[in-house]
Order: C-alpha cells, then structure tokens, then sequence
C-alpha cells in the first residue's frame, strides 16, 4: 500500500529537510510510479539514492523508531 504524501523531487534541498528520524520511504519515478520502498534512517537513505539510485522523486513517513520504520514497511 503507498502512501498518500505528496512526492518531492529528490534534491539535495528535499534531503536536507528531511528529519533526522526512522522511517519508511517511497522512492518514485517522474510520473509518481513508486519504484522500491525501503525503511531506514530517512538522512542516510535519501542521500544515497541521491547519489547511487535513479529515483528521480521521494516521499516518507516518519516513524517512533527502527522497529515502528520496519513495520510500516511491512504494510506496503
């Protein structure tokens, strides 16, 4: 199941607005198709789509922790 955020261009601006947070996160085409998702630290995890990935889009969610992260994944 995606989820309903919006999508942002993934830039070296949307990464560093993201949280130093857990969470789950969508990474997407230019025409808003969710290529892979992944849970992890939301820094860490959009700066190396950034710079090794062909995602050309990003939304998440935060979550309370790894575990809460890895469970939201679960549901996608």
């Amino acid at each position: 199941m995606s989820r309903r955020k919006q999508w942002r261009p993934l830039t070296r601006s949307t990464v560093g607005s993201a949280p130093a947070a857990y969470g789950l996160v969508e990474f997407g085409d230019g025409d808003g198709a969710v290529l892979r998702a992944t849970a992890g630290f939301l820094p860490d995890e959009l700066r190396e789509e950034l710079a090794y990935g062909d995602a050309e889009a990003v939304r998440w969610e935060r979550a309370q922790s790894r575990e809460h992260a890895e469970r939201l994944l679960d549901e996608t």
